[in-house]
This record gives C-alpha cells, sequence and structure tokens, in this order.
C-alpha cells in the first residue's frame, strides 16, 4: 500500500514517544472537503492519513511529527495524546451529516494501516483507540457503526469481550475507578459511560451503568479478554 502524498502544513514537534493510534471520522460531506481542510493552514487541523471510502489512502503528515488531531483529550494518563499518537481520519458524514456503514474497501485499507504502524511501533491493542475515547465530552467518532471487530479479530484493537462474563456487582462509584483504571477520563461520568459503549456494547449507548457494562468492563481489565 503506498499513501497518495498530500503534505499538510499543520504540525509541530513531538514531545512523547508514539504509543497510540487514534482512529477518527472526517465528518463533513465529502472527502475532498475533509482534505483541504485538514491541509488548511488556517484551520491548524491535521492528521497523519486520511483514508478514502475507496480505499484511497493519503499521507499528510510525517509519523516523526506530531499532528494536531486529538484536541482535549486524555487516555492512561496520557494528557498530551497528539505527542504521543498516530492520528488516522476516515472519511465519513459523520452524525451530523448523515452517518453510514464504512465500505469494505475503506476499512480493509485502515487495517492494513493499522497493521503496520501497529507493528512499527509496538503499540498494543488497547492503545488503538477511537476519537470519542480519548474525548468523551466532545466526541462521537468513529462512531457506533465502525467495526471494531474486523481490527480486533486480527488483533489489531481490543475485542468486545463475549466469553466467561462474570458480573462483579460493582455500584456506580466503583464502575467508574474501573473505567477510569481501563484508560478513560472519567470527570463527566455520563459521558465517559457512553463512550465506553459506543466502543464495546454500540447497541445501546445510554450512559447508564448495567450488568452487561460492568461484566464487559471487568473482561477487558482482566489478561487476554476473550471475544468472537
Amino acid at each position: 500500500m503506498q499513501p497518495v502524498e498530500a503534505p499538510s502544513p499543520n504540525y509541530d514537534a513531538r514531545a512523547l514517544p508514539i504509543s497510540m493510534i487514534v482512529l477518527h471520522y472526517t465528518g463533513m460531506e465529502t472527502g475532498e472537503a475533509a482534505l483541504a481542510r485538514l491541509r488548511d493552514p488556517e484551520a491548524k487541523v491535521s492528521a497523519h492519513y486520511l483514508v478514502e471510502e475507496d480505499g484511497t489512502v493519503f499521507a499528510l503528515v510525517d509519523e516523526d511529527k506530531r499532528a494536531w488531531h486529538a484536541g482535549r483529550s486524555h487516555w492512561r494518563g496520557v494528557k498530551d495524546v497528539n505527542s504521543a499518537s498516530i492520528g488516522i481520519e476516515i472519511v465519513n458524514p459523520g452524525h451530523e451529516f448523515g452517518y453510514r456503514d464504512f465500505p469494505e474497501a475503506q476499512v480493509h485499507a485502515v487495517i492494513r494501516l493499522v497493521a503496520a504502524i501497529k507493528d512499527r511501533y509496538s503499540i498494543t491493542r488497547g492503545n488503538v483507540v477511537g476519537h470519542s475515547d480519548i474525548a468523551p465530552t466532545r466526541k462521537k467518532d468513529p462512531g457506533e457503526l465502525f467495526p471494531w471487530w474486523s481490527l480486533s479479530r486480527l488483533r489489531l484493537a481490543l475485542p468486545r469481550p463475549t466469553r466467561g462474563l462474570m458480573d462483579p456487582h460493582w455500584n456506580e462509584a466503583s464502575f467508574l475507578l474501573a473505567l477510569e483504571r481501563f484508560g478513560y477520563d472519567v470527570s463527566e461520568p455520563r459521558a465517559a459511560i457512553r463512550a465506553f459503549q459506543r466502543r464495546f456494547r454500540p447497541e445501546m449507548i445510554d450512559g447508564e451503568m448495567d450488568a452487561e457494562c460492568r461484566m464487559i468492563l471487568l473482561a477487558l481489565l482482566l489478561p487476554q479478554p476473550q471475544g468472537d
């Protein structure tokens, strides 16, 4: 896979080693508009890569540079997520402009890209995350339609646990402590729970802790979570 070079001026120097991959959707009406914005010096946003719906990959910022894709964010104690991550924008109109399924060619391109980056920097599955995971109060992307299972079955992301589930019967305070231990910013509990659900229980995103959420989270905190 040879990305199309489309340099963006929107970057600066990293302050941390690369340890994460952050997946976004573009949330704009067309891929052309998203590519233009990510290269616009006035916009002050960028990513390392953009993946079109037909699977074309554009390279915008060199991996050794700090692209501006994460904004105010937090994951597993890291607050300068831009410095620690590779950002991948995936063309999709998003919730504002007609959110839809991600085409097969696009998903395959994302898989190839994530696999190469993950191997290059020895990134753990738990650090391949969505924008909503690192910024739960602000973001929904890549959203509940993104096929995380297609990455997790190749060990490129954590699976949704489905086997050996047990309910720890945590109260909400204990659940939030566990969610924080897993990596989320829980300063706004409802937002954190919705982000967790959007990633690991996308069929019901209500911001309410329940037995299924407790079981999924417990399994994710154990070694080698098992999913389908």
